[in-house]
């Protein structure tokens, strides 16, 4: 990219942000929403892990940014990207940003993307709710946020899934997404452009080393809702519910015995500053999508459609698992090697892990089956059953 094009990319954010920063405002007297993100304790800037609220707020009823250009083929169409987390930070520099670029490359320079980070449109917990407003064009979404909202593309997130990495689930998940038009639907507000998980969310702890599943019982674990939270209840842990950048200073003061966290968090969030240990079995995984206003999105041309699906879909899947968090173990190791600190890895026998999940994973999956089917998904169990069938290839 020109230095002029960035220049000009860079002050048409500013000015779009000052526009953005006047809608804020109206919708902050209109919802009593905070406007500003929550800050961390830790001195990197903070990726989203976060803990899902179980409600969001309305959807704005307006828009007042400004509106797409979709202009004849050959002319530049700008489109307003949103994502909570800081360009700065692992998700920012690593993967949001690099991707951003593909899709400017892969349009041949036709598409400008202005890149709105660090919750700069709206906060991270209504993305979806102000892609559907058409706050922005396209946006990162969390989908641990809306509980409820999408439970068939939940079966990822059940524990002890056998999932070895970010990017495989991910794939799993986005052909799940591709195979099922019931879990199509369940997005069906929005158009999605990919998707893809986490890696593994593993015990990690201040003071006690969990050497067996034996050694969570007592302890307050910071974990995520739903199978998560239900996931630690059978294990004998209290689970506790909150923002993830309260968590730094709650294992500092003893608030929590520890976190169920991912490598991408511990790094953003610097948990390895306080906690000594890590239990080196991953419980669960959550998941994302870069979805498209609907609107937005049928403006484009044909062609230019085409060219953003090509680094979306399952490339993009294994991209973003890839990128925003199997990466990020190394870099866990690289800074704890930078700072003169040290983690230690705990293992559990193999055979242990196996009775766990035959003891609390696999009836979470049943009780997941059941659930769905009382609510009117039959194709539950057919979900299941394909999950882990493309997990085990």
């Amino acid at each position: 990219m020109s230095e002029v094009r960035l220049m000009r990319k860079y002050c048409n954010r500013w000015l779009l942000l000052l526009i953005a920063v006047a809608l804020a405002g109206v919708l902050v007297a209109g919802c009593g929403e905070e406007g500003a993100p929550e800050t961390t304790q830790a001195t990197e800037p903070a990726t989203e892990t976060t803990a899902a609220p179980t409600e969001t707020t309305a959807a704005p009823t307006k828009t007042t940014a400004a509106p797409t250009e979709t202009t004849a083929t050959g002319e530049v169409i700008t489109l307003r990207y949103a994502d909570q987390n800081p360009e700065t930070g692992w998700e920012g520099s690593k993967a949001a940003l690099p991707w951003v670029e593909q899709i400017e490359q892969a349009t041949g320079g036709r598409v400008e993307i202005q890149p709105f980070m660090a919750e700069t449109l709206f906060k991270g917990s209504d993305t979806w709710e102000s892609l559907k407003a058409g706050l922005a064009d396209f946006g990162w979404c969390f989908h641990g946020y809306w509980a409820g909202m999408t439970p068939l593309a939940d079966v990822i997130t059940l524990p002890f899934m056998p999932i070895e990495s970010a990017e495989q689930a991910s794939t799993v998940l986005w052909q799940l997404y591709e195979e099922f038009p019931v879990i199509q639907d369940e997005f069906k507000d929005l158009h999605v452009v990919t998707a893809w998980t986490s890696s593994g969310y593993y015990p990690l702890t201040v003071n006690k080393k969990v050497e067996s599943f034996e050694d969570l019982k007592g302890l307050k674990i910071r974990a995520t809702g739903g199978p998560p939270t239900d996931v630690m209840k059978a294990m004998g842990a209290t689970p506790v519910s909150m923002g993830m950048p309260d968590t730094y200073q709650a294992l500092q003061t003893g608030v929590i015995d520890g976190i169920l966290q991912n490598w991408e968090a511990m790094y953003s969030f610097r948990h390895y500053e306080v906690c000594k240990y890590i239990t080196m079995v991953p419980i669960h995984v959550v998941y994302f999508t870069q979805s498209f206003n609907k609107a937005s999105w049928d403006k484009l041309p044909a062609d230019i459609q085409e060219a953003i699906t090509s680094v979306g879909g399952l490339e993009g899947a294994k991209f973003w698992g890839r990128n925003m968090f199997d990466t990020a173990a190394e870099a866990v190791d690289k800074i704890l090697q930078e700072q003169g600190k040290s983690v230690e890895h705990v293992t559990i026998p193999a055979e242990e892990v196996e009775q766990a999940r035959q003891q609390f994973g696999e009836p979470l999956w049943e009780a997941w089956v059941t659930k769905m089917e009382s609510e009117g998904h039959p194709e539950a169990r057919d979900i299941l059953n394909r999950a882990l069938e493309l997990l085990s290839e």
